[in-house]
């Protein structure tokens, strides 16, 4: 018998008890699967990124069961249907999830890996720069090298790319801050952006809720805001600057390769800048460190 898996009906389940992940809901119920179920919910667990690429027919045929079989077990999960599964999987890849990036696939040999990194690291610089107009670099960068006071946030990998490029800037001038920092609240912080200032966010997946909280505090205080974001941000952020990098990548984890090829020419356009002043920074800094005797 043909299963239409777009007919099928919905096991009554309150919605709001629904975990939001395909895994969490999976892992609710794990415990009381039968040995069917157990051989999908173990390959859905082991790689759900994949689920967004099978049908229902592929998914059946990988884990030797029957149509009906998936059927059932996507109803038990709460889904209408099939479908509606895989776009759950698909929202959690363009999410950003590693393990939902990870495919089932045979590992490439060294070379081969080795190779297609490379050629996503020339593309994802390649096709950044071409989508940003240069004007805005200039722009972000007059604005950095003149601002009362220049804030860096970022969570997550974002928080170390934010650190790098205000290691960069406190070269040449002073008044950088990174958020958050490390045992302290936003608020003391966000209570202090002025308009003279200008607030850099590093919003690259996966993002947290606060980016957004921060970004609004620093429009309400009129402060300017540069967004740097991955290829895939679409929603709106309210910045004055949205710069995108590429970040595609052949294996799980997002390549940010572009992302500090940005920072790179962003830190050189500032040091320019800051001229005569930056120098002089720069001079008092390396002084310090033949006093200290740090190197």
């Amino acid at each position: 018998m043909k299963i239409d898996f777009h007919d099928c009906t919905l096991i009554p389940m309150e919605a709001h008890s629904l975990p939001q992940s395909l895994s969490a809901r999976i892992r609710s119920c794990y415990e009381d699967l039968s040995p069917t179920d157990r051989r999908l919910a173990d390959l859905m667990l082991e790689y759900p990124g994949d689920i967004a690429s099978y049908s229902a027919s592929e998914l059946a045929r990988l884990t030797n069961v029957s149509n009906a079989a998936v059927s059932r077990f996507v109803q038990r999960l709460g889904f209408r249907n099939y479908e509606e599964l895989r776009v759950l999987a698909r929202e959690a890849k363009s999410w950003g999830s590693p393990l939902y990036l990870m495919n089932h696939a045979p590992a490439s040999n060294g070379a081969d890996f080795v190779n297609s990194h490379l050629q996503a690291c020339a593309d994802n610089v390649s096709g950044t720069f071409q989508q940003i107009d240069p004007a805005v670099i200039d722009a972000v960068a007059d604005a950095v090298a003149t601002a009362r006071q220049v804030w860096l946030v970022g969570f997550r990998n974002s928080y170390f790319l934010a650190g790098y490029l205000r290691w960069q800037f406190v070269q040449v001038r002073d008044g950088v801050r990174l958020l958050p920092v490390a045992g302290e609240t936003l608020g003391e912080y966000t209570a202090c952006f002025e308009p003279s200032d200008v607030v850099i966010v590093f919003g690259l997946r996966r993002r947290v809720k606060e980016i957004g909280k921060i970004t609004t505090a620093a429009r309400q205080m009129g402060s300017k805001i540069a967004y740097i974001a991955d290829h895939g941000m679409t929603a709106d952020t309210s910045a004055d600057w949205l710069l995108r990098c590429n970040t595609r990548s052949h294996g799980p984890l997002d390549n940010h390769v572009a992302v500090l090829a940005l920072c790179h020419i962003l830190a050189n356009q500032v040091i320019v800048r800051t001229g005569a002043q930056g120098r002089k920074r720069l001079a008092r800094i390396e002084e310090m460190h033949e006093n200290l005797d740090e190197f």
